[in-house]
């Protein structure tokens, strides 16, 4: 063998757009644009479109093994799905929660406030409302602007908390929501403003603590089955999976043609749409370089980073201790467990998090330890028959070739409001979409479907070209 790789085809596409990515941004801006009429094709690096949302059998158990919840303010996913004709079904939740206090007591609770003692839930709700109103004040669409938003911005949240209240517990407890929960940084990794961006993209921080409402209703036959069904209504041949993109090159200015090199296609287009996680736009090689502005603004993004577990038993055992399957402990390895028993299903099954440095700790363990750790943690919650699932398995998307961490991009100390107003701006004929520039629905499949949509919208309002060719 030379040691030669080839890239692209011997004869180009002729396509309007190309669109980087068949996850729900990438599906949706080509449904849209499809729609009025331009000719698209779709690359794919992966073998399967959805993205960041991807279901599989494991040991005859079917496991979301990505995204997968639908909230009621998620107005564009939930407009989709009746496009779609899809149905969804409301997750679990009869029973008492459990939360494991810091000394390892465990407490069965019912309402939204965990049971941490008067003075800490005191404090808790304070700054809660501390919050909200900063959420409400700066809003999600452009937080850099707020007079705020530099001193929110260059000081962690944790200092921030720190600031607010002196109770530990309080401060341990919130952030299992925004830095467990959402964002999969450490308190200390990120600033201020990326969590009232957080929670303003959400409606409020009170809606983020509210599992009720932020993990409302589930999709019947998964979330990847939406970005199926919307590939699906593609013409065929419009998506070309195994397909990653190499390299991107244009003329230089925003009328200039682009020609698209994938493994598999090469690809000439008059607008391309990159429709994926701002963290692997250095995996493709752009002719000419991205502006100095777009290359500083990525190198201050970084995924997080949570393992998703996955416990299925011969039956939802908790709910027969009038348990709803939900628990939250700041200082055990699973800092939330859910009821995630699928619809129509008889057995039952468990879904819990292990995010930033506690994922740090589980992934430098041996497999066999860490699924001990993990279903300790479960028995700690719920009882001794949580150490024994029919079928165990922990989704890590840290180790995806074309994801690399979970769930979404933020950016590091002092990066929101430095380079946030320029991060969703077109480079030429280039546009950017996905759910980790999103307003609402930030780093939900809500919010990657309005971007992908943005996107389609950009280049539709664009001057055409009408004497380029049309694939």
């Amino acid at each position: 063998m030379s040691g030669t790789h080839v890239i692209g085809s011997a004869e180009a596409l002729e396509r309007d757009v190309v669109v980087v990515g068949a996850g729900p941004a990438g599906l949706m801006a080509a449904r849209t644009l499809r729609a009025a009429g331009r000719s698209v094709a779709v690359l794919e690096a992966r073998d399967r479109v959805g993205g960041r949302t991807w279901s599989r059998e494991i040991d005859g158990a079917f496991l979301e093994v990505g995204g997968q919840w639908v909230s009621p303010d998620q107005s564009e996913l939930l407009g989709l799905l009746d496009e779609l004709g899809m149905s969804t079904f409301p997750r679990h939740r009869d029973g008492a929660d459990v939360y494991l206090d810091p000394d390892g007591r465990r407490h069965e609770f019912t309402g939204t406030m965990i049971p941490a003692g008067e003075a800490t839930e005191a404090e808790m709700k304070r700054v809660i409302g501390a919050l909200d109103d900063l959420a409400e004040q700066i809003g999600p669409h452009r937080p850099w602007d707020h007079p705020l938003a530099r001193e929110l911005d260059t000081v962690t949240f944790d200092e921030w908390m720190r600031g607010q209240t002196d109770d530990a517990t309080a401060r341990e407890n919130l952030g299992i929501f925004m830095a467990g929960g959402m964002l999969t940084k450490p308190v200390h990794a990120f600033s201020a403003l990326q969590a009232v961006l957080m929670a303003a993209s959400a409606g409020s921080f009170s809606r983020l603590v509210d599992e009720d409402f932020i993990l409302d209703r589930r999709v019947v036959g998964g979330m990847q089955s939406v970005s199926e069904a919307m590939a699906d209504a593609l013409d065929e041949g419009t998506v070309h999976l195994g397909s990653p993109v190499r390299t991107i090159r244009w003329d230089g200015d925003a009328d200039g043609r682009v020609t698209v090199w994938s493994d598999r296609l090469t690809v000439r287009a008059r607008r391309v749409v990159v429709a994926v996680p701002p963290t692997l736009y250095s995996r493709i090689s752009f002719e000419p370089a991205l502006p100095w502005l777009q290359q500083q603004m990525h190198q201050h993004t970084s995924m997080g980073l949570v393992i998703k577990v996955h416990a299925v038993y011969d039956r939802p055992f908790w709910r027969e201790k009038g348990l709803s399957g939900t628990g939250f402990g700041a200082r055990e390895l699973c800092q939330e467990v859910y009821d995630n028993t699928n619809h129509g299903d008889t057995r039952g099954t468990l879904v819990a998090f292990v995010s930033d440095e506690l994922a740090d700790r589980a992934l430098s363990q041996d497999a066999g330890a860490r699924r001990e750790a993990v279903l300790g943690s479960l028995s700690r919650y719920l009882g001794e028959e949580a150490l024994e699932p029919l079928v165990y398995y922990e989704s890590d998307f840290v180790s995806e070739e074309w994801t690399r961490g979970a769930y979404a991009a933020s950016f590091d100390l002092g990066g929101l409001h430095r380079y946030g107003a320029h991060q969703r701006e077109p480079v030429g004929p280039l546009h950017w979409a996905c759910s980790d520039l999103a307003a609402e629905g930030y780093q939900h499949v809500d919010g990657a479907l309005r971007q992908g949509r943005r996107a389609a919208e950009e280049i539709l309002g664009a001057p055409v070209d009408t004497e380029a060719p049309i694939g």
